[in-house]
């Protein structure tokens, strides 16, 4: 989000926050949040793609609650009205093409009306075929889960990407000379799949509860959420929409001082990291030991302020109209263990990731009896960061930044079990230093980690590198 739009969610915030109640507030932030998903979606080279993506992610929405739903639960007011918000600020956001002279709500012109009408028919047929299917086929819900993380793998993939890019341009008769693995820019995917694939795990397990659509929706494509996250639990959300708020200057100071402390760490000192922050052009261009480990510590800092920045901004504007968003992070460049480190980064999507695939991950290993504890501690650990990797890009630096966190878990974890039997710390001064020389140590870990997360490819990784440690080249 950009200022303008930071603005805009402040004041539609205090709007529905001061002025609504009850369902009228759920419809409201619905209403609003379907809008965010046009407006957020940035400019797309490809010919409408910034209307189709954000309308894709409204259609999975319904598609998944339509499906997780009780048959027939459709045709009450309340979903009726959910609907009839979607579809029809849908319906707006296409027609303002022959309203207004420039793009509106969308970042390009949306697509002939004609098109969208056929876009509707299709994605209703979908959905019925999928709803008269979930009452036959078990297996329904691992088709939807596996479509979401297809989807997610062509976009985390740069040649999958590229592939997509020019099957798309070649569909629409146009050049595929400048067809760019960025140009599908489908904003927030990441973080609606998530909440989708858990929705659909939940209701596998039979532990989902039973909502509105206008609940689902507001949850899934949340507007100060939608881009950057966290990622909430639906029964956690759906809690807070369904108590009776009241916008107090209690709550209204709270949300303002976190606003003004995400805008300052975002705009103001990640802004200015981002000058010197560790890039391709600075690995390969700077040589002194002393100047690449600046760039580092820039990077590192640079990115825990823009994204923390980013989450106290959404916190923030939640709680102007009543929705208590979880905290991302706590102070995990203070912590002494790599382990403390990722349960205080990004904490939402590590307890996704533990939730949804290390803890059945490890239960399924553990049935292997003949395989060495340690052994499946080491295979757990890496395939739990390797995907935290992957879910960042399908890329060789990313696979090799999950593999350096995992291995670097595996050995913390070994160091633990050994110091526990073998080193004492009654002496203070002693667990003084070796708290502090444990914080130093994990953040230096985890800052040498960034330059693979930083740069594009492991030969200006390795060049990064070998200047951090004075080895010429």
């Amino acid at each position: 989000m950009g200022l303008t739009q930071i603005g805009a969610s402040i004041l539609t915030a205090l709007l529905v926050g001061a002025l609504t109640r009850g369902t009228w507030r759920t419809y409201s932030l619905l209403a609003l949040s379907v809008l965010a998903v046009y407006w957020f979606q940035p400019v797309a080279p490809l010919r409408s793609f910034d209307f189709w993506l954000p309308s894709l992610s409204l259609a999975f929405v319904i598609l998944t609650w339509f499906i997780t739903s009780q048959a027939g639960t459709w045709k009450s007011r309340p979903n009726l009205i959910g609907l009839s918000i979607i579809v029809g600020l849908a319906t707006i956001a296409d027609l303002l093409r022959y309203i207004l002279p420039d793009p509106f709500l969308t970042a390009s012109t949306p697509p002939q009306f004609i098109q969208f009408i056929a876009f509707v028919f299709i994605i209703s047929l979908v959905i019925f075929a999928f709803t008269y299917l979930s009452r036959n086929n078990v297996w329904l819900l691992s088709f939807a889960t596996i479509l979401l993380l297809f989807i997610l793998v062509i976009l985390k993939s740069p040649t999958l990407s590229l592939q997509a890019s020019i099957f798309f341009r070649t569909l629409a008769n146009r050049p595929i000379e400048n067809a760019s693995a960025l140009d599908l820019r489908w904003l927030g995917f990441s973080y609606i799949a998530f909440r989708l694939i858990h929705v659909l795990r939940d209701k596998q397990l039979g532990r989902l509860p039973e909502l509105t659509l206008p609940e689902f929706a507001t949850y899934v494509v949340f507007f100060p959420s939608l881009s950057a996250g966290p990622i909430d639990r639906v029964e956690r959300f759906a809690g807070d929409l369904k108590k009776d708020f009241a916008l107090t200057q209690d709550e209204t100071l709270f949300a303002g001082q976190r606003i003004v402390l995400g805008l300052f760490k975002k705009f103001v000192i990640a802004d200015a990291l981002a000058l010197i922050a560790l890039n391709d052009a600075l690995a390969t261009q700077v040589h002194t030991t002393g100047w690449m480990w600046i760039h580092l510590y820039a990077y590192a800092f640079q990115i825990y302020f823009d994204f923390s920045g980013y989450t106290d901004i959404a916190i923030g504007i939640a709680r102007l109209v009543g929705i208590k968003l979880p905290e991302n992070f706590s102070a995990p460049y203070t912590k002494s263990n790599l382990t403390q480190f990722w349960s205080s980064w990004h904490m939402t999507l590590t307890q996704w990731i533990r939730a949804y695939f290390f803890n059945p991950f490890n239960r399924w290993i553990r049935g292997y009896k003949n395989i060495p504890s340690a052994l499946m501690i080491l295979i757990g650990q890496l395939a739990t960061m390797l995907l935290i990797g992957l879910w960042h890009g399908i890329t060789l630096n990313f696979i090799l930044w999950g593999a350096w966190h995992g291995l670097g878990l595996f050995i913390q974890n070994r160091w633990s079990d050994f110091a526990k039997t073998r080193i004492t710390t009654a002496n203070p001064r002693l667990q003084t230093a070796m708290q502090l020389g444990g914080v130093l140590l994990t953040f230096h870990f985890v800052a040498l980690g960034w330059v693979f997360f930083a740069l594009s490819s492991p030969s200006i990784s390795w060049q990064a590198l070998l200047a951090l440690s004075r080895v010429s080249r």
